[in-house]
Order: C-alpha cells, then sequence, then structure tokens
C-alpha cells in the first residue's frame, strides 16, 4: 500500500513485517499523521521497494521470511546509495543481546512490542528531522544517489569561480520532464520517486568522472559540463533527451512514457550559482513550449520573457468566490430557506412540518430500498451465453475494433501502454486499434506511434485536427473502423485479455450496446484514488447489473463499452453534451436498442489521487447528468415505446437523482424547527419509532453497500480489504454528503450556465507545471492561474474524462 500526498506532506516511510496486523496499525498511524506509506513482508521485498524508490525511513521487523531484518540493514549499510538511509527496528525480540546486535549493525533505533503507536511515529519523525547526517548537508540525494542539492551548489559555484580564473568553458544543464504533474497526480509521490531514480541512472550512466549530476534546490537535475563547448553541451543533451523518450519508465506497475526537456547556459557569465540556475530555468521554460527534444541555450531576453509573462492580474473577487458562493447558495436553498418556510409557516397557522416530515423519511426508505434491491440483484448478474462456435472450420468472431480517444499532450504518457495493451488483447477474428487524438503541437510520442503504425497493420493512428472534444475524436474513427463492433476506451484504460472475446458474446445473443467493468489501477497512489476504487466496485460491479435487471436497461457510461458499429454511426456522439456517452446511451435506450451490463468485462483505470481533482472530475459529471435529466426525462416518460418498468427507470435514473441531493438534507431544517419550537434540543424527543427506526435503516444502507462492494468486487481490489474499511468510514462521516454537495452545486451551475471545464488530469499537457521539481514551471497563460492548472492544456479543451453511473454512490 502507498500512502496519500498531502499538503503537509512529512515524507515517506517503508514498513517491513510479515505480520498484516502489525503493518496495519504502523501504516494507519503514519497516514494520520501525514506519512506516505509503502510496505514488504520480508527483507528481500523491501530491497525491491527501495530499489523503485528511497523512503525518509525504514521501519522493520527483525524475524521475517526470506530475509530477517538484521541482513537488510546490514544490505543496506553495504550500499552507498542507502547507507544513510534511517532504519528502525520494530520487533517482539527484547532481549539485550538482540537490541545491541540490531544496534551494531546498523539501526538506528530499536522499538520492542507491545509498543506504544504515538511514539512509534515520534520516533520516525525524529529519524526523519535529524538522520545520520543532517539532511540538508547530505552528500548524496537519497532519493536518487546523485549529489545533494547543497552539494551541487557548492560544486556549481566552484565550477563558475574555476572559469572565470581560467577563461576555459563550463556550462551548467538543467533537465526537466513535462509529464512531472501529471505523474505525480496519477501515481502520487512514491510515483515521482520511481521517475527520479530511473532519471537518475540514465544520467549517472553518461556522467563522465569530470562531470557532476546532482538536484537542484527546487528538486530538479542539474549537470555540470566543465571543459565543454556549447556544440558539445547541445550534442550531449540531445542524445540525453533521446535516450530518455525512447525510454519506457516503470511506475507502479505502469510503463510511462516522458518528454525530456532541457535548458543550458554557459558559466563565464553569470554571478551565482543561483543566477546560473535561473537562467538555464529560463531555457528550460523555452524547451517546454516546443516538446522537441531540442536543448535550448539560455539567451538573455529569456528571462524578461518570463518576468513579462508571469505577473497575471488576479481574477475578480466575484470570480474567485464563484464556487464558494455557490456552495453557500445550496446550503441556503437547501436548508435555511426551508426552516424560514416552517417558521413563517407556523406563525400563519399552518404546520406544514408533518407532511414535510413525511416526504423526507418516504424519500430516504425510498433510496435505501433501491439501494438495498440493486445489490441484491447484483449478486447474480446476467451472463453472456457461451462463446460461438467454429463454422464451417473458421472463427465465429467477426471483425472487430477498439477506439481510443486522446488529448494527446494530457495523456503523451501512458498512449502507447494502452496501444499495446489493446493490440496484446486476445481475439480470434481480426482485431483493428484505431487510436483518434487531437494534439495542439507536435509531440514526440507521435513519431513513436507513426513508427508502430508502419510495423503493426492492425493499428492506425488518426489525428482528428480541429478536434476539441472525445465526441470529434469518436465520431471521426467511425470513418474509417472495420470492425462489425467497436469498443470505445479512455486513454488510460488497459483492456482484459478476453474482452473483447466476452463482449461479442453479449452481441451474439442480441445486445446493441454492453458496458464493461472498469477497473481502478492507480489505488495506492492516495487514499483519495483508493476511495474511488471501492466506489467504481459499487457503481459498474454492484449498481449498474443490479439496476439494468431492474429497470430492463443498461447505461452506458463512457469508456469500456461495447456498440454495434452501425449502431454508433447511426447515433453518435453529441460534442455540445457535457456527458455526451450518457446522451448517445439514452437515445439508444429510448429507440428500442438493448445495452447491458457485464461486471466481468474488466479494464483497468486510472483514477483522480486529489480531491480538487476529484471535485473537477464530479463537478463535470453531474453536471453532465443534469443536462441529460433536463433534456431525456420527459420525452422519455411519454415515450410509448418504453416499457412501464424502463419509464419508472428512467424516472428514478433521470428524476429522482436530480431531486434525491435536495431531500437528503431536508431533516436538518426540520430538527432545527423542532427544536427552536420546544424551547431547545434538548427538550426534543429523539426516540420516536419513525425516526429512530428511519435513521437505523437510512444508516445501515453504507455498510452494507459495501459489503455488496465487497463481495461483488474485482479480485484484485477485494484483497485489499481495508480499502473497503476506508471507505466505509470515508463515506460514513464525508464522502456522501460531498458528492450530494457537488450534485447541487451543479445543478446551480447549470442554471448561471457555468460551462467551463477542467480535464481529470492523467498525463500532462502543454505546461507541465513543476511539482518535485522534475520540470521548470509553467510559462503563460496557464502559470498560476488556480481556475487552469498548469498540467492542464487551455486550448484546444481537452476532452471529458470517463463518466460513471448516476447511482447514489455516484
Amino acid at each position: 500500500m502507498t500512502g496519500r500526498a498531502v499538503a503537509d506532506d512529512r515524507g515517506a516511510v517503508l514498513v517491513v513485517d510479515d505480520d498484516e496486523m502489525i503493518v496495519g496499525l504502523v501504516a494507519r498511524g503514519l497516514l494520520a499523521a501525514g506519512y506516505r506509506v509503502t510496505t514488504a513482508s520480508s527483507g528481500a521485498e523491501a530491497l525491491e521497494r527501495l530499489a523503485e524508490a528511497v523512503p525518509d525511513v525504514v521501519v522493520s521487523d527483525v524475524n521475517m521470511p526470506d530475509m530477517d531484518g538484521f541482513t537488510l540493514v546490514q544490505r543496506l549499510r553495504e550500499d552507498s546509495r542507502l547507507r544513510s538511509l534511517p532504519l528502525l527496528f520494530l520487533t517482539s525480540r527484547a532481549e539485550a543481546a538482540d537490541v545491541v546486535s540490531g544496534m551494531r549493525l546498523g539501526a538506528d533505533d530499536y522499538i520492542t512490542k507491545p509498543f506504544d503507536l504515538p511514539v512509534l511515529v515520534a520516533r520516525v519523525d525524529a529519524k526523519r528531522l535529524r538522520p545520520p547526517v543532517p539532511a540538508d548537508r547530505l552528500q548524496t540525494d537519497r532519493r536518487t544517489g546523485l549529489a545533494s542539492s547543497a552539494t551541487f551548489m557548492d560544486e556549481l559555484d566552484r565550477e563558475r569561480e574555476r572559469v572565470l580564473r581560467s577563461g576555459r568553458s563550463g556550462h551548467l544543464a538543467l533537465l526537466g520532464l513535462n509529464e512531472s504533474g501529471s505523474i505525480r497526480a496519477r501515481f502520487g509521490e512514491r510515483g515521482v520517486d520511481e521517475v527520479l531514480r530511473q532519471v537518475a541512472d540514465v544520467l549517472g550512466a553518461v556522467v563522465t568522472p569530470l562531470e557532476t549530476a546532482g538536484r537542484t534546490p527546487d528538486g530538479g537535475f542539474g549537470l555540470l559540463l566543465p571543459e565543454t563547448s556549447s556544440d558539445d553541451v547541445r550534442d550531449l543533451m540531445q542524445g540525453l533527451s533521446e535516450r530518455l523518450a525512447g525510454r519506457r519508465l516503470d511506475v507502479e506497475g505502469s510503463k510511462v512514457s516522458v518528454t525530456p526537456l532541457v535548458g543550458y547556459v554557459p558559466l563565464d557569465a553569470v554571478q551565482s550559482a543561483k543566477q546560473a540556475v535561473e537562467q538555464a530555468g529560463a531555457a528550460l521554460e523555452h524547451a517546454q513550449m516546443h516538446l522537441d527534444l531540442r536543448p535550448i541555450a539560455y539567451r538573455p531576453e529569456m528571462l524578461a520573457e518570463a518576468e513579462a509573462a508571469a505577473p497575471r492580474q488576479p481574477r475578480p473577487l466575484l470570480e474567485r468566490l464563484r464556487t464558494p458562493f455557490q456552495v453557500a447558495l445550496t446550503f441556503v436553498i437547501g436548508i435555511v430557506l426551508p426552516y424560514f418556510v416552517y417558521l413563517l409557516a407556523d406563525r400563519a397557522g399552518f404546520d406544514i412540518t408533518p407532511f414535510a416530515y413525511l416526504v423526507v423519511v418516504f424519500s430516504l426508505l425510498v433510496t435505501g430500498i433501491a439501494i438495498w434491491v440493486e445489490g441484491l440483484l447484483a449478486l447474480n448478474p446476467a451472463q453472456p451465453p457461451p462463446a460461438p462456435e467454429e463454422q464451417d472450420g473458421g472463427p465465429a468472431y467477426p471483425p472487430a475494433s477498439a477506439v481510443i480517444a486522446a488529448y494527446l499532450p494530457n495523456e503523451a504518457a501512458t498512449v502507447l501502454e494502452t496501444v499495446e495493451a489493446f493490440l496484446g488483447v486476445n481475439y480470434p477474428g481480426d482485431l483493428q486499434v484505431v487510436l483518434a487524438y487531437n494534439s495542439p503541437v507536435p509531440l514526440p510520442v507521435e513519431r513513436v506511434l507513426g513508427e508502430l503504425a508502419q510495423r503493426e497493420t492492425r493499428f492506425t493512428l488518426l489525428k482528428v485536427e480541429g478536434s476539441t472534444s472525445k465526441a470529434q475524436n469518436v465520431n471521426a474513427a467511425l470513418q474509417i473502423v472495420t470492425g462489425e463492433f467497436a469498443g470505445v476506451f479512455d486513454a488510460d484504460h488497459l483492456p482484459a485479455a478476453d474482452s473483447f472475446v466476452r463482449a461479442y458474446r453479449w452481441m451474439a445473443d442480441g445486445y446493441d450496446v454492453v458496458q464493461g467493468h472498469p477497473v481502478v489501477r492507480n489505488g495506492d497512489a492516495s487514499w483519495v484514488a483508493r476511495t474511488v476504487a471501492v466506489e467504481f466496485e459499487m457503481i459498474y460491479a454492484v449498481s449498474h447489473p443490479g439496476r439494468a435487471k431492474l429497470h430492463q436497461f443498461g447505461i452506458f457510461g463512457g469508456s469500456n463499452g461495447y456498440w454495434r458499429t452501425q449502431l454508433l454511426r447511426e447515433t453518435r456522439f453529441r460534442g455540445s453534451m457535457l456527458t455526451e456517452d450518457i446522451d448517445s446511451a439514452l437515445r439508444v435506450v429510448e429507440a428500442g436498442y438493448r445495452i447491458g451490463s457485464d461486471p466481468y468485462l474488466i479494464s483497468r483505470e486510472l483514477a483522480p489521487t486529489t480531491l480538487q481533482a476529484l471535485w473537477n472530475q464530479r463537478m463535470r459529471w453531474a453536471q453532465g447528468w443534469f443536462q441529460v435529466s433536463l433534456g431525456h426525462l420527459f420525452g422519455a416518460l411519454r415515450n410509448p415505446g418504453l416499457t412501464p418498468r424502463q419509464r419508472f427507470g428512467f424516472f428514478f435514473l433521470l428524476g429522482w437523482r436530480e431531486v434525491y441531493p435536495w431531500l437528503s438534507v431536508q431533516m436538518f431544517p426540520l430538527i432545527a424547527f423542532y427544536a427552536h419550537r420546544a424551547g431547545g434540543p434538548q427538550h426534543l424527543d429523539w426516540f420516536v419509532p419513525v425516526f429512530v427506526l428511519t435513521t437505523i435503516f437510512t444508516l445501515s444502507v453504507g455498510p452494507w453497500q459495501t459489503l455488496f462492494a465487497y463481495r461483488q468486487a474485482d479480485p484484485e481490489i477485494r484483497s485489499r480489504t481495508a480499502w473497503f474499511w476506508l471507505y466505509l468510514v470515508v463515506a460514513s462521516v464525508f464522502y456522501t454528503e460531498y458528492k450530494n454537495v457537488i450534485a447541487r452545486v451543479a445543478q446551480v451551475k447549470q442554471a448561471m450556465r457555468e460551462k467551463a471545464w477542467k480535464v481529470t488530469p492523467r498525463a500532462a499537457g502543454t505546461g507541465g507545471a513543476p511539482e518535485g521539481g522534475l520540470t521548470a514551471p509553467a510559462v503563460g497563460p496557464a502559470a498560476n492561474d488556480p481556475e487552469h492548472p498548469a498540467d492542464e492544456p487551455l486550448v484546444p479543451p481537452p476532452l471529458p474524462h470517463h463518466t460513471t453511473s448516476p447511482s447514489r454512490t455516484s
């Protein structure tokens, strides 16, 4: 498991123990203290984790299989890169001889079980703040093995003075990655650490004994190149860029492509080491504008341009307060206004609260019962018929196509892995893979994709010029799709090997569209991603299949969905809709076609890793659903082609789901009114049977819904039992109302005609931000604008991300 990345991030801790209970207890304590946590069950596995990324502190047991803790600390102290890494033993071996042995072998502390968790956290704090060598004076950076920032800056200053004294040449080059912001957003701090280590390995392989590679104060990479001309620097760094661009980095089990950025400056004209870094950084920013792998030499006008571009007029106060105002407005509409209505009606001699109370109780009961019914129906989901047999000696499977829609700057790091995963799908018939993408600037990955298309006849690369949406990309791809049925995917989806075989089994059974089960694959990145991972199991393993049985129609939720190609050509996606996938699905159902839901039709995708990214994503989904509800509800209720059960499904799907977020908070103004009338809450009778029973039933829905999700979850997610406990706590206390707030605010935004959207970050855009110092600050209009984060492209607008179901859990 990997812990969350938080604003007051204290660092990373590796916990090594073969006792899962101890690991869980220690991890929870460290996570609560703000640490990121990675775990291993033996010394051998710990070395594997350390090869991926170096934490700030290691907490290890002694007695473990494969390799015990004493051997582990010996291995650490023999490794120059890990020699100064603080290690604390946490063990049941409490004999004095064991303590002496552990400390002599190189442990920094020795704690015996049973232990006090706050004391353990305090000792971890102490070792992080006061490692064997103070962190700010370490000669070697623990995360990369390169020169630490302090050492590198000292070397840079000495090299600058040598150049000035001798009159010989010398250069500073800075290296960054355009995808840095999205790597952090997708994989968290541990993913950043893995990237840093692999980039450091490449740097270490090209640096000669006379050169120095190290970290800069902002966390980036620097190279000191003495006795090197500008032409030699350019050629050397060009080769380094091409080497990194052609390498697939391993991050949390995924293959990631990166776009290196290089800026360099001669040292004979700088006044200090700090100025050299500033000037090389300005050149690196210019390299980021082009993304063509060319190293950029510093020119004096670059700093002036950066300084001119950096100051931005702050957004008007009303604009900055728009969303907080909308949240407050929903509070007034949903709670304050009803309270005063009850109060004024009571003063006028009309007590309307009994009726309001019954409405609230009814709404809570109806929603809870619906969730129960969906969960029960999902326990035995519908299955497609067996695979068709071969006919006349040939395969029974028709040609199929996969359409991958991508906004390439935002997804350049993952798109190659996605394409290769689709080319590896096991489908007996012909499988065409189409990548339909748009990009405002040429990117190095386009060349790699073009070479792949030349080698692999099944792969078609389609650049959709002028596209501004996923809908346009998918619609353009339909012109060249050759399959009888086509899967539609986002650029972060990795399909299961048997996905197209299973999808065709549904098509052969008369279904026109089938929605699969996206499974989150980056749940280790943060607690937000873990929460979404469990929520997706509720949606795609429980709500979708259960609702398809209950209402006799399914929903296509944007990605990992399979269509009869001719139907998709006739239906198309409408770019004017914020959730164009839901709109197209409802049009299909209204026309009498069949949509199925299969929880065993798996693909794996990336979830947001921060609350801000989650807010942006869910706000887009919620307002898109509201827009679809306004456009389809009344027409569906009057549609004679739908059965009464399907019309009820439309009412519940589009009408009730928009009203319920407001009804869910109506108990608050009612209780406030009753308390006011009774002279204070202490005078209320809290044990009214209807109130007590309704409360118990409502509170039971969340745990049972989580249990349904656990039972039906993908085995990989179900193995993370702690994630479900986390969801149960987070959802009960926070997450459910968080989503209800979003649903209410989305309706207010729609009423205010606000339709500015932020893409869910999956890979860097044209102006990647320097998170973790992997790249330079963004320049141009994206810089310093919280409404447009620098790793989110502004022009053209990015593709909408995956849209999910209308479950009360979504």
